[in-house]
């Protein structure tokens, strides 16, 4: 199996870190040829106008578009939530309309208002999850086909899946936990 994570901004280096711990080859995905194999792809977070304009830049958007529609497996990761989803409701940022949501960018406000909790994610097992939200997005709206996987006490939706695509508003990466990005290569395997 071979993953590859977009390199374009953020904490994709995390992300290649535990894929490795996992003894999954993951490979940095800046250009269109370094897609080429790779069975998942992962978006990780960083700065959602940056990222967005880095993907357009380099030709990635109608390949990771054409692949995902083909059945090829995405985890978006904050701001790859943000640029999968259907809409944002608060920025203009470009999303692909991947998923069949509508997301708020920044939801809980500034990089100070940044914090850690733990969730019941019951498609990881009964323990629960250490989830680190860093200018974090929500889900504000779900539609047709998409499964919610998470949601804060306040019931605020913080990660889903539809089909083979998975996107959460915490940072998976940021933690020693394995389960999120396990559940993520479970997908792959098991078309």
């Amino acid at each position: 199996m071979k993953i590859g994570v977009l390199a374009a901004q953020g904490a994709f280096a995390e992300h290649i870190t535990i894929l490795n711990r996992l003894d999954v080859e993951a490979v940095p995905v800046r250009l269109p040829e370094e897609m080429n194999g790779v069975d998942g792809l992962i978006i990780p977070g960083g700065e959602s106008t940056a990222v967005s304009r880095l993907i357009d830049s380099y030709g990635l958007g109608g390949i990771i578009k054409s692949m995902a529609g083909d059945g090829m497996p995405l985890l978006g990761i904050c701001t790859g939530m943000i640029l999968m989803s259907t809409g944002i409701s608060n920025n203009g940022v470009r999303s692909m309309g991947l998923m069949n949501v509508k997301v708020k960018r920044n939801a809980f406000g500034r990089q100070r208002e940044s914090f850690e909790t733990e969730l019941k994610i019951p498609s990881l097992g009964e323990e629960l999850f250490p989830a680190i939200f860093i200018r974090a997005p929500i889900i504000e709206e779900v539609g047709e086909g998409v499964d919610i996987m998470a949601r804060l006490d306040n019931d605020t939706i913080v990660a889903v899946r539809q089909n083979r695509m998975l996107v959460a508003a915490f940072h998976p990466e940021l933690t020693n936990d394995l389960r999120f990005h396990q559940y993520f290569l479970d997908i792959i395997k098991y078309k």
